[in-house]
């Protein structure tokens, strides 16, 4: 059941949560998460008024803004969540993870595809930006106000304005560093 799993990925990403019911009633990332799922099949009934109306009262609601028309993979955390925006022909696969202020945005106006693809197992920092139809590469990571523009490989590591990538040495390839903290992908800046 995905209401399960998402409780489950919050409690291991989120060191302060202490319960699953304090996560159920509190987590505004997993709210957000869920009222996207609802917009999101509406959505695709084409439904579009009612989704859109679903979409905003979750922004009113979390401080989080996912348009319904994004496509969102299992496992997706998105921790603190304010003022995060997922625009419309988004695409997050599983495993991934946001903090807050994360911008998933657009470079143009027109109605293609204008927004990023971000891979399995990415975590993006708090207050990076992605734009355009860019794609993130599976376990990469996204460094705080990093400004990306261009796509990232695989494994790699994006910081600063604008972001240049590097490959991102997990050492044995858990992701951790050996204290138990994510690779820190500011040190790089």
């Amino acid at each position: 059941m995905p209401l399960r799993e998402d409780i489950a990925t919050a409690r291991l990403r989120d060191p302060a949560a202490r319960s699953g019911l304090e996560v159920f009633l509190t987590s505004a990332g997993l709210h957000a998460i869920w009222w996207h799922r609802l917009a999101h099949r509406l959505w695709r009934w084409r439904l579009r008024l009612l989704a859109r109306m679903i979409a905003q009262s979750a922004r009113a609601w979390t401080g989080v803004e996912i348009h319904p028309g994004a496509r969102i993979g299992r496992r997706f955390f998105i921790d603190h969540g304010m003022g995060v925006v997922i625009g419309e022909t988004a695409e997050i696969g599983d495993d991934v993870m946001l903090y807050h202020g994360v911008t998933l945005g657009g470079r143009t106006l027109a109605k293609v595809k204008r927004h990023p693809t971000v891979e399995d197992g990415v975590l993006i920092g708090a207050n990076a930006t992605v734009l355009g139809p860019v794609t993130i590469g599976a376990r990469s990571q996204v460094g705080a106000l990093a400004l990306v523009t261009k796509d990232v490989p695989p494994d790699s590591v994006a910081t600063g304005i604008p972001a240049t990538s590097r490959p991102l040495d997990r050492g044995a390839g858990s992701g951790t560093q050996s204290d138990g903290f994510y690779i820190d992908p500011a040190i790089h800046i």
